[in-house]
């Protein structure tokens, strides 16, 4: 047995460099299965990344709403981006509201590396086993067995698990006694039912919506794909939706009764692609004429696309998915130190926390904001 690392880090993704950036010098022990660090951060944001967002509350998570305004509280985006001016980047803004990288995902993953390189770094050998006996912490990988005095788990979730997601952090959660809220893909786009097969032949077409699942309402781009439904509307409506129907406006910004006396043909007045007018013309038996030649119960029926009702029949799974919904209990942690309140010197950042955030950056905000606590009550001895 080697001597004692004072933290064990699992995971070398957003929440877990970040965690090594932020604690002292030599104390930590970075913990990857995979080849390399920052894999997740590597590909998002069509590989450009949304680091955060102009806008961070609450509100745009899902979650304990006071666990995550605590941890927010700490380290919001303001926070995160001073200091990542600190290091030499300037997101830039995009759709008003998205901060990315200026060049490319690389740039956040480097100044990660650079500042986490103060610790030691284990690449290609996993975590297997945790226990604790006594004041130590027992970690075991295929190669190796290893003890420590303090453990944090930065494992992520399931989503992507060609870049080597697991359930290693919940199941390591649950052998300390945590209990582990249901998962599910989330971000991630939607499958269909047999009465909206129709949707299949506008593979490739997006158009504007309004989507709401429940309480929640998201709006912007759907995209028709060959598995279903996709887009930022549909990823972010992903997030709420567990079973049941959803309701989307395919029309949001059109008042019918603006063009009721239009003697234009309704594929050219709807505000639609003319191959999705034309498509739920079709489905809703409506002779593509001028609105004014409507029949009254063909009007109601061309209003059922101000509120179109949806089963989906799925999601596209984990392999598909940007965030997994779900994960270890927040009532369990602590909100201003990450640490269990199952057991002493156990911590949790990031995805593997019940805490997923909505399309837009606010995932990684997350990760940054949790590792931040995090690293604080580790250096006050937390």
């Amino acid at each position: 047995m080697n001597d004692v690392i004072d933290i064990a880090i699992i995971g070398a993704g957003a929440s877990g460099l970040m965690l090594g950036a932020l604690v002292g010098e030599g104390r930590a022990l970075i913990f990857e299965g995979n080849s390399k660090v920052g894999a997740k951060l590597l590909i998002s944001g069509g590989g450009k990344c949304n680091l955060t967002n102009a806008e961070v509350e609450a509100m745009h998570f899902r979650g304990n709403p006071y666990f995550v305004d605590e941890v927010l509280r700490l380290f919001d985006q303001y926070d995160l981006l001073k200091w990542l001016k600190s290091e030499g980047l300037e997101p830039v803004l995009r759709k008003k509201r998205q901060y990315f990288c200026p060049k490319s995902a690389s740039q956040i993953v480097t100044i990660l590396k650079k500042k986490s390189q103060k610790q030691s770094l284990m690449l290609n050998d996993p975590i297997t086993e945790i226990v604790k006996r006594g004041e130590y912490f027992y970690l075991k990988t295929a190669r190796k067995s290893y003890r420590a005095n303090r453990v944090v788990i930065a494992s992520g979730g399931l989503s992507f698990p060609l870049l080597g997601a697991s359930d290693f952090g919940h199941r390591a959660a649950e052998s300390f006694g945590h209990t582990i809220i249901r998962t599910a893909p989330a971000l991630v786009g939607l499958t269909l039912q047999k009465e909206q097969f129709f949707f299949k032949e506008l593979s490739g077409i997006a158009t504007e919506v309004e989507i709401k699942v429940g309480e929640h309402l998201c709006a912007g781009s759907l995209l028709f794909a060959h598995k279903g439904i996709s887009g930022p509307a549909v990823l972010d409506a992903s997030l709420y939706w567990e079973k049941g129907k959803i309701e989307i406006d395919f029309l949001p910004q059109w008042q019918p009764e603006e063009h009721q006396d239009s003697s234009k043909l309704l594929s050219s007045v709807l505000p639609l692609p003319k191959r999705v007018s034309k498509a739920f013309l079709a489905a809703l038996e409506i002779a593509d004429r001028p609105i004014n030649q409507l029949k009254s119960d063909e009007k109601k029926r061309l209003l059922s696309l101000k509120r179109y009702l949806l089963a989906p029949a799925g999601t596209f799974g984990y392999s598909k998915a940007e965030v997994t919904r779900g994960g270890v209990d927040t009532d369990e942690i602590d909100s201003k130190t990450m640490m269990s309140k199952k057991c002493d010197g156990l911590y949790f950042v990031g995805e593997v926390v019940d805490v997923t955030g909505r399309l837009g950056g606010y995932n990684f905000q997350w990760a940054f904001s949790s590792a931040y606590v995090c690293a604080k009550a580790l250096e006050g001895g937390g």
